[in-house]
């Protein structure tokens, strides 16, 4: 991680200071650490005495932060323009506008600051901003904001960080002897009460068993290429009709797959709708998935990024595989 300062809390608290309301909004379909890190900031105007809306487009597919979900909305409150004046948008775990989705309202206009860790990032013009790409999860940059400009975290909020920060680090597996700032500010979450056992459980029971039949449909699909090195499985729009898009445990499939002797680097593409495509990119330490990531209109970080794009899988299946080729 890079140097946190009290110059970059000063920033985002004189952002603040300049505005009357905020909307916080995190990138469609979040997981942990977006949400984490919203709540986060939502933490940090409440100390401050500023009204806020926490917006986001969802869809909470994922079953860990389902609890969350209705503290968001698709929808931002009306407000007349001399208000929209006086309103911030804060945007975390994200930097670039069309990845927040489909928010219903106008984000046009309006004073932005950005909270990101990603390594591929669109940062909006004008637009002010604390991004590091060392960081290994927003939840933790979100975490140094606060305890800068309010203090320590409350019990409740340090497990929603915590949380969090293991989503994002695939609960410590991503984590490098070059992140030791990132493991002490854990450490300062678990004492102020956050339980590393209660969340690995969070993060990991109750998955329906639906989601079980789907994973050896889509790990029976798995295909090697490049010399074993590149695994790419995918969903059809069948599948997700049969088993659903609930408690999805993509994680686990990831984890499979990289253990594979010689894989390095998996990719699970799903077919969402006639003409239109998600990807998921997961890599060994040596593979940067986020720039193949990016050529299909997604980013992300250097061992793992998504991606969506206009196509159909028989004909994406081979571009992907092209791009991986030239850095494998």
């Amino acid at each position: 991680m890079s140097e946190f300062t009290t110059k970059d809390a000063d920033n985002f608290k004189a952002f603040i200071e300049r505005h009357d309301f905020f909307f916080i909004c995190g990138h469609k379909e979040p997981d942990g650490d977006c949400i984490a890190s919203c709540l986060g900031i939502a933490a940090i105007l409440d100390s401050l005495k500023k009204p806020y809306q926490l917006l986001s487009a969802g869809p909470f597919k994922r079953n860990e932060i389902k609890e969350y979900e209705e503290k968001f909305s698709a929808t931002m409150v009306f407000q007349t323009q001399a208000e929209r004046d006086r309103t911030g948008l804060i945007i975390t775990d994200c930097s670039e506008i069309q990845r927040l989705g489909d928010i219903d309202g106008d984000l046009k206009g309006l004073d932005i600051f950005i909270i990101d860790h990603h390594k591929t990032s669109d940062t909006p013009e004008n637009s002010e901003s604390f991004i590091d790409s060392h960081s290994p999860a927003c939840a933790i940059l979100v975490q140094q904001f606060y305890e800068t400009i309010v203090g320590p975290l409350p019990k409740e909020l340090a497990e929603t960080t915590f949380f969090g920060f293991c989503t994002d680090t695939g609960y410590f597996r991503f984590i490098d002897n070059t992140q030791s700032s990132a493991l002490k500010a854990a450490t300062r979450l678990v004492e102020y009460g956050a339980n590393p056992k209660d969340t690995y459980k969070k993060m990991n029971s109750g998955r329906p068993y639906s989601t079980r039949k789907l994973l050896g449909i889509l790990l029976s699909r798995a295909e090697r290429y490049l010399d074993g090195k590149l695994v790419i499985t995918y969903e059809t729009m069948s599948d997700t009709k049969q088993y659903g898009q609930e408690g999805r445990d993509s994680d686990a499939l990831y984890q499979l797959l990289l253990s594979t002797e010689g894989v390095e680097a998996v990719v699970f593409l799903r077919q969402e709708t006639e003409n239109n495509c998600t990807g998921g990119f997961r890599s060994q330490d040596k593979i940067d998935v986020s720039q193949v990531a990016a050529k299909f209109g997604g980013g992300g970080h250097k061992n793992a990024s998504g991606m969506s794009c206009e196509g159909k899988l028989e004909t994406l299946i081979p571009q992907v595989v092209k791009e991986f080729a030239r850095s494998m």
